[in-house]
């Protein structure tokens, strides 16, 4: 499957961050299950990608733009946990509330966390060594564990695979970008557009706190 190592700059060696992507997820209320029940063998960020996730809908789509964006949340969530500043129960649950630009953390598991819904959705490990398991499980181990549990299909985490799913009317909501004229002015779905609102997110997100 198509899991992957990532490497982010002033983060401590010690931390091994993955991230996937899977549509087409069919078991997401077993997933939301098992996070609710705090098992440790899913300690992961579960991050939902569909929309009218009340209604009965064959569209699902990214509340995400970009790589970028999820990098950013992970990157902020685990410095937070490298300084013991975090501000959820793990670092985890510390990403989906990054991608918010609220600070409100119920109202962002609420529209980031997964639920029972879920048809995509992304998911990112930190691991890292504790006194309670000095040796973190392995990515080959976190690879098997996915491919086992998650049903649906694996991508590669690109921007081209995020774009394909993701609602800009529902980001826009999110983060509250409506009614800006410049970026309205642009035309829709273009690279440049797309970059603009990447910027916009990602300086809401770097602001929640503040």
């Amino acid at each position: 499957m198509d899991l992957e190592i990532v490497k982010l700059e002033h983060i401590p060696e010690t931390y091994t961050i993955h991230i996937a992507l899977f549509q087409d997820v069919k078991n997401a209320a077993f997933l939301h299950e098992q996070l609710l029940g705090r098992n440790a063998d899913f300690e992961y960020a579960f991050i939902d990608a569909s929309i009218n996730r009340f209604l009965t809908s064959p569209l699902f789509h990214l509340q995400v733009v970009s790589r970028m964006q999820l990098l950013s949340a992970v990157f902020k969530a685990t410095n937070a946990a490298v300084n013991g500043a975090l501000q959820t129960p793990n670092v985890h649950s510390e990403i989906v509330a990054c991608l918010s630009s609220s600070k409100n953390i119920s109202e962002s598991y609420r529209r980031f966390g997964i639920s029972p819904t879920t048809k995509h959705l992304l998911i990112a490990k930190v691991t890292f060594p504790t006194e309670s398991q000095p040796h973190p499980a392995t990515s080959e181990s976190i690879a098997a564990h996915l491919h086992e549990h998650v049903e649906g299909t694996a991508l590669s985490v690109t921007d081209e695979n995020i774009a394909l799913a993701t609602d800009m009317a529902k980001v826009r909501k999110y983060y509250k970008l409506n009614g800006i004229n410049w970026l309205d002015a642009m035309e829709e779905n273009s690279p440049s557009k797309r970059h603009q609102v990447e910027s916009l997110l990602l300086g809401s997100m770097a602001l929640r706190g503040v």
